[in-house]
C-alpha cells in the first residue's frame, strides 16, 4: 500500500519560536534562541507524515513573497507541492517558549488579506487540485485527505463543508482539524459530507455541544452524538491528560507521561499525523486492536514531537518505543 495522503492548509504560517529563560510581561527580554519553521496545521501534518515514511502531498495557499521556506521544506522531505501561490506574504506566527515552566505563548498574526475575486479564484484552484489528485487514485481506493487550520480573512467559513462534499464524492476520507465557525459549519453539514474523523480539544467540543464537559462521561456522550451523526472517529485531545478516542462501537482513553518539552508548537498537529498514519496503515477504529493502534501512534507522535523544534519527529524506532508504553484504558 503506497497511496498518497493529501493535506489541505488554507492559512499556513511561518512559525517563529523565540526561546526565553523566563517570560516576564512588561520587561525587556534577551532570547536564548530563535527558530523559524514553515508551518500551519496541515503543513505540520504533512511534515510529520513524511518523517514517518508516508507518501504525502500538500495543497493550500502560499504568499509568493515568502514561499521559499515552504518550498525548501517540501524539497527536503519529499512532499509533493501542489500549493497555490498568490501575491503577498504568508503570515508569521510568533511562539514564545518559556523554559522556566515549559509553557508556550502564541501570538498569531493576521493572514493574507485577499479580495473576494481572488479568494474565489484561489478557492476554485484548490478545489480543482483536490479533485485532480483524487481522480488519480484507483476507483476502489479510499484516499485520506487531512484538512487543517483556520481560513483566511474573507473566506467562507463553511469552506470545509463544501470541500468535504467534494472529497466524499470522489471516494476520499476526510480528517478535519479546525475550530470555531469553520468547525461548527462542517459539523452542521449534511451527513453525506461529514468527515471521517475530527480532533477537537475539550474546549472546542464544549463549544459544539453548548455545555460544559467536565467529566469523561460527558465527553463520551458528546463524542457519541457525533458518531451517530455519521463521524466514524472522534478524537478529543485533553492536553497533559492524554486523549479520548471514540468510534461508533468503542471508546478508549490514551495517555503517556510527557518529559519536559523542548517546544509544544505543533504537538496537536503531530497527533493528527499519527492517527492519519495509523489509518493509512489500515487500522480499523471499529476494532479494539485498530483503535489502540490509532491511539498509541497518535500519542507517540505528539509526545515525540515535544522533544523537537519545528514539525519534526524523532526516529521511527523512538516513536514505536513510545507507542508501546502508551497507557490504554477502555471506556464503558
Amino acid at each position: 500500500m503506497m497511496s498518497t495522503v493529501l493535506t489541505l492548509t488554507f492559512n499556513p504560517a511561518l512559525d517563529q519560536t523565540i526561546t526565553l529563560d523566563r517570560l516576564q510581561p512588561g520587561t525587556v527580554h534577551r532570547a536564548s534562541a530563535v527558530h523559524t519553521n514553515a508551518g500551519g496545521k496541515g503543513i505540520n501534518v504533512a511534515s510529520c507524515l513524511a518523517d514517518w515514511g508516508v507518501p504525502v502531498a500538500a495543497t493550500g495557499i502560499l504568499g509568493r513573497a515568502n514561499a521559499q521556506p515552504f518550498e525548501a521544506l517540501f524539497a527536503d522531505k519529499g512532499i509533493a507541492d501542489h500549493c497555490v501561490r498568490v501575491d503577498g506574504e504568508t503570515r508569521v506566527n510568533i511562539k514564545i517558549a518559556d523554559q522556566s515552566n515549559a509553557d508556550t505563548t502564541d501570538i498569531n498574526l493576521p493572514g493574507l488579506v485577499l479580495g473576494e475575486t481572488v479568494l474565489g479564484a484561489v478557492r476554485e484552484q484548490v478545489r480543482e487540485t483536490v479533485i485532480g489528485l483524487l481522480q488519480d487514485y484507483p476507483a476502489d481506493s479510499a484516499p485520506l485527505v487531512v484538512a487543517a487550520g483556520s481560513v483566511p480573512q474573507g473566506m467562507d467559513p463553511a469552506v470545509y463543508a463544501s470541500v468535504g462534499a467534494e472529497i466524499r464524492r470522489f471516494g476520499g476520507r476526510l480528517i478535519l482539524d479546525t475550530s470555531g465557525v469553520p468547525l461548527s459549519a462542517a459539523l452542521a453539514a449534511p451527513e453525506r459530507t461529514l468527515p471521517l474523523c475530527i480532533k477537537p480539544n475539550r474546549a472546542e467540543l464544549e463549544q459544539w455541544a453548548a455545555t460544559p464537559l467536565d467529566t469523561l462521561e460527558a465527553i463520551l456522550t458528546a463524542a457519541r452524538r457525533l458518531n451517530r451523526r455519521g463521524i466514524a472517529l472522534v478524537v478529543v485531545s485533553l492536553g497533559a491528560e492524554g486523549a479520548v478516542y471514540v468510534s461508533s462501537s468503542l471508546a478508549i482513553r490514551a495517555a503517556l507521561p510527557v518529559v519536559r518539552p523542548l517546544s509544544t508548537v505543533g504537538a496537536g498537529d503531530a497527533m493528527v499525523a499519527g492517527l492519519t498514519a495509523a489509518l493509512w496503515e489500515d487500522a480499523n477504529p471499529e476494532t479494539l486492536p485498530g483503535l489502540e493502534r490509532i491511539a498509541r501512534l497518535s500519542t507517540a507522535f505528539a509526545v515525540g514531537k515535544l522533544e523537537r523544534l519545528g514539525p519534526n519527529l524523532p526516529p521511527r524506532a523512538t516513536i514505536e518505543a513510545l507507542a508501546a508504553t502508551v497507557a490504554i484504558e477502555v471506556c464503558a
